[in-house]
């Protein structure tokens, strides 16, 4: 039995993968933790807390994702999505834990319509992918025992999420406009959650950077389609270029990433967003 310690315990992908513990967990003992009980951005609360339940494994789901806030609380964003990885990666090396963070897609900027690959260069357009990718950087310059995994548009029956979002505005409009012009692949958070089980159940030492999502892919607007599609909900939808829909952020014009890495290393089967988004539905 393994002890994992899952920060940011009560956050979406956090609730995914205890979800998934009666089917996937393997007897181990996951210990969710909230940013009150386990503060990422204090090394006296991390050293509490790894002194206290001596995990194995850290599972770290904290993160500042407030992607439009962040351009005018830039701070606050990189002490969370910078410091606390480093000080995470710090104590992590210290006690001989295997770390698994979670990044984002937000470490790419405007790229060619091809899949993204793990070596690809990095150009963040805002403060929010720009404090995840020094994460990223801090975690690799402090140890060497770790997953970092991108994923991109989680979603889930758990917390907010686009998904539950367009459920709430397709009961409360009748028409509805949405962004068309940016790509990329919607991943059930529970799909990511699985990929973090099997990488603890199989011990594997295959350390390094992931990317994680799922197959396919498509724009907002298409994703919005198939949600209402497939949830029997009748709105007037229209697809608008994002110049019509300024937010304080830029989001990256298109993240579909490349699965070979994962797919090779882990001999793992991702699902195609559609399907994933049917699963989820049900659940709801």
């Amino acid at each position: 039995m393994k002890k994992v310690l899952v920060t940011g315990g009560n956050g979406q992908l956090g609730l995914c993968i205890k979800s998934l513990e009666n089917d996937l967990g393997n007897g181990n003992h996951f210990i969710y933790l909230t940013s009150e009980e386990m503060d990422v951005t204090s090394a006296e609360s991390i050293d509490a807390a790894i002194t206290s339940f001596d995990p194995s494994y850290i599972v770290n789901c904290a993160a500042y994702t407030a992607v439009d806030k962040a351009e005018s609380d830039k701070e606050a964003a990189y002490l969370v999505n910078a410091t606390g990885s480093e000080l995470l990666a710090k104590a992590c090396k210290s006690n001989n834990i295997v770390l698994i963070h979670i990044s984002t897609d937000f470490v790419f900027g405007d790229t060619r319509p091809l899949p993204l690959t793990e070596d690809m260069e990095t150009a963040p357009t805002g403060v929010y992918g720009a404090s995840k990718l020094a994460g990223e950087k801090l975690i690799t310059e402090n140890m060497s025992n770790y997953f970092i995994i991108r994923t991109s548009w989680l979603y889930s029956e758990f917390q907010n999420n686009f998904l539950k979002t367009m459920l709430r505005l397709g009961k409360e409009r009748d028409e509805l406009s949405v962004v068309y012009d940016q790509a990329g692949t919607p991943t059930y958070a529970v799909d990511l959650a699985g990929f973090i089980h099997h990488i603890i159940n199989t011990n594997s030492d295959k350390f390094g950077l992931y990317h994680y999502s799922n197959e396919g892919v498509t724009s907002w607007y298409d994703f919005a389609f198939e949600i209402f599609k497939l949830s029997g909900i009748k709105i007037d939808l229209k697809p608008i270029t994002s110049d019509k829909f300024p937010t304080p952020a830029k989001r990256p014009n298109y993240s579909v990433m490349a699965k070979d890495k994962v797919k090779d290393n882990f001999n793992v089967t991702v699902k195609h967003w559609t399907t994933s988004v049917a699963d989820c539905l049900t659940k709801i």
